[in-house]
């Protein structure tokens, strides 16, 4: 299964990102965890005590130019558009407790729109990690999901918006859904984070039209404090673990109904 976890800063993507992972893993799953939010925090999450150590592969200068043929930040030079890459899952991915992690970073370009050598490498990558393998990939996105395109978005079997009770949350969540709908990925489903009570589940409920809602997620002051101590959220609060579990379970539920995988053999649609 692969998903994509986007949504307003600050409402929880990374910490859903977290509980996904730790939930897909306890179900004895191989999770490979992608960072590709510029504002990179979802190794602190997973558990990891010294995240800085984990490089980001868009500043991997001398590797973009080995795989591309140009050195980063080039401009309209000639370069290879199908860099190698299915080897960079195993030497650039770091493991946390079981969980495999990679950090794209941000590429600087002097354009909107323009092709470098650094963001052709991590499409690339993106391409291979959604297509040829069978890990349960998980990306921790910004609300521009830049690292998804036309040729990727397929594979993509949900696209997670996370969003909070609030107006502006909702706002980021229907630009989201936009943006989807301009690469063809249709597969949303949402995720009410920091709910206080059933008012804030009946405002969502309400308010948020075109995207299925998957769960919800409480407001647990443990969450905050663990952030504030680099701890994992999921540690000491295995009640959360347990409802990404259940959002687990009604993906793969609704999968197995209705969608049909013939990508990976032996993947979800084949365990049931």
């Amino acid at each position: 299964m692969k998903l994509a976890i986007s949504g307003k800063g600050g409402v929880g993507k990374t910490t859903v990102t977290a509980l996904l992972a730790k939930a897909f893993t306890k179900r004895g799953y191989r999770v490979l965890a992608i960072d590709a939010d510029p504002d990179a925090n979802l190794a602190a999450a997973l558990g990891c005590t010294n995240p800085e150590t984990i490089r980001p592969i868009a500043e991997m200068a001398d590797l973009v130019e080995e795989r591309t043929g140009a050195k980063p930040g080039t401009v309209g030079a000639v370069f290879r558009m199908n860099p190698k890459v299915d080897d960079l899952p195993e030497k650039l991915s770091a493991e946390i407790d079981g969980i495999r992690l990679m950090r794209m970073g941000t590429v600087k370009k002097g354009g909107g729109g323009c092709v470098c050598p650094e963001s052709t490498l991590l499409r690339a990558l993106v391409q291979h990690l959604l297509i040829e393998r069978t890990d349960v990939v998980l990306m921790d996105m910004e609300a521009g999901i830049e690292h998804l395109g036309r040729g990727t978005s397929e594979f993509v079997d949900r696209l997670l918006v996370v969003l909070e009770p609030g107006k502006r949350s909702l706002e980021t969540a229907e630009k989201i859904r936009e943006l989807a709908q301009d690469i063809r990925l249709l597969k949303l489903a949402a995720v009410g984070n920091k709910i206080r009570g059933p008012e804030d589940e009946s405002f969502l409920k309400k308010n948020l039209k075109g995207i299925p809602l998957l769960g919800f997620l409480p407001y647990r002051e443990s969450i905050i404090r663990a952030d504030m101590e680099a701890r994992p959220p999921f540690e000491g609060s295995e009640d959360l673990v347990g409802l990404a579990d259940g959002m687990i379970e009604k993906m793969i539920r609704e999968k197995g109904e209705g969608e049909t995988d013939p990508r990976a053999p032996g993947g979800l649609a084949d365990r049931g």
